[in-house]
C-alpha cells in the first residue's frame, strides 16, 4: 500500500511538484520517475505534459453515422470484438407527437447497433411518423472533476495535466469502481486483460504530433482535436467556439467536461 500511496500522491500534485522543483537533482530524478508513468500509457518519449492541454469538439450537425471512427478506433487501440467500445455513435430518432396527445414531439428512439461501427438500418419507425433524427458521437468526457479518478482504490486512473484522463495498467485491479462512476457510460473492463479501458484520446498518437485515430479518419470533420495552450493559425478549436453554440452532456453534474458539443438535441442523454 505504501507504493500506491506514493505514487497517488505523485499524480495528485504533480503540477505543483514540477513547477517548484525542477532546479534540484531530487526534482530531476522525480521528473524522470513521472514520466515514466505518462509512457506507460502511451506517451512519446520526451513528451512534456505539462506544456498541453488537449481539447476534443463534436459538431453533430455534421455526424452522417458512417461508423468510421469507431471502426478506427477499435483498430488503432486494439479494442476487444463484441460489446467494447472507446467511441461510438448513438441515433437519435424523435417521433411525431399522437394526434390529441397534447405532446410537442414523442419520446426518443436511441441505438447504436454495434456501437454504430457498421452504420444504421432503417429506424424502427416509418419515415412519414419522424420528426427528425440525428447522430451524437460519444467518447471520454475528459473530465475537470472525473468521478472516476476520485473512486479508483489504487490510484491506477489518474488526471493528467495535459487534460486526458489516463490508466495505468500496471495498476488496474480490474475492480471496476470507475466503470460505475462514470456518469457517461465511457469505461469498461477489457474481458481478456482484466483491467479497464476508455478512450485515451490516442494517447500514443498526439504525444507524438497526430491526431487521434477517429479525428483523422471522420470523413466530414464532425471531430475537432487540438491544443489550447499551443493555437495554430486560423486555429479550428477557436473558430468551432465562436461559430457555435457550444455545449457539454450532463452539465448538471459539475464534472467539466473538455469534450465540446456543437448541435445537441435537447433529448440527448
Amino acid at each position: 500500500m505504501k507504493q500506491q500511496f506514493s505514487r497517488r500522491s505523485v499524480l495528485a500534485r504533480i503540477g505543483a511538484a514540477m513547477a517548484g522543483l525542477l532546479a534540484a537533482p531530487a526534482a530531476r530524478a522525480a521528473k524522470t520517475a513521472v514520466q515514466k508513468v505518462f509512457v506507460s500509457s502511451g506517451a512519446a518519449k520526451g513528451y512534456d505534459v505539462m506544456k498541453h492541454k488537449w481539447l476534443m469538439c463534436v459538431d453533430a450537425n455534421k455526424c452522417i453515422g458512417c461508423g468510421l471512427c469507431a471502426e478506427a478506433c477499435k483498430k488503432e487501440n486494439n479494442v476487444p470484438e463484441g460489446p467494447y467500445f472507446r467511441t461510438w455513435i448513438e441515433r437519435y430518432v424523435i417521433p411525431k407527437p399522437k394526434p390529441g396527445s397534447g405532446e410537442t414531439r414523442g419520446e426518443p428512439i436511441v441505438d447504436s447497433p454495434n456501437g454504430g461501427m457498421h452504420g444504421f438500418p432503417p429506424a424502427a419507425i416509418p419515415p412519414s411518423e419522424i420528426e427528425h433524427s440525428f447522430f451524437v458521437p460519444k467518447l471520454c468526457n475528459l473530465c475537470e472533476h472525473s468521478p472516476c479518478t476520485q473512486v479508483c482504490p489504487v490510484g491506477a486512473t489518474f488526471d493528467a495535466p495535459d487534460g486526458a484522463v489516463l490508466i495505468d495498467p500496471k495498476y488496474c485491479i480490474g475492480c471496476g469502481f470507475c466503470i460505475q462512476a462514470c456518469p457517461y457510460g465511457c469505461r469498461f473492463l477489457n474481458p481478456f486483460t482484466k483491467t479497464a479501458e476508455k478512450c485515451t484520446l490516442c494517447y500514443h498518437r498526439i504525444t507524438r504530433g497526430l491526431k487521434p485515430a477517429c479525428v483523422e479518419i471522420c470523413p466530414t470533420q464532425a471531430r475537432i482535436f487540438g491544443d489550447l495552450n499551443n493555437p495554430v493559425p486560423d486555429d479550428p478549436l477557436q473558430k468551432f467556439c465562436d461559430q457555435n453554440l457550444v455545449q457539454v452532456l450532463k452539465p448538471h453534474l459539475g464534472t467539466e467536461p473538455r469534450v465540446l458539443y456543437a448541435g445537441l438535441d435537447k433529448e440527448v442523454r
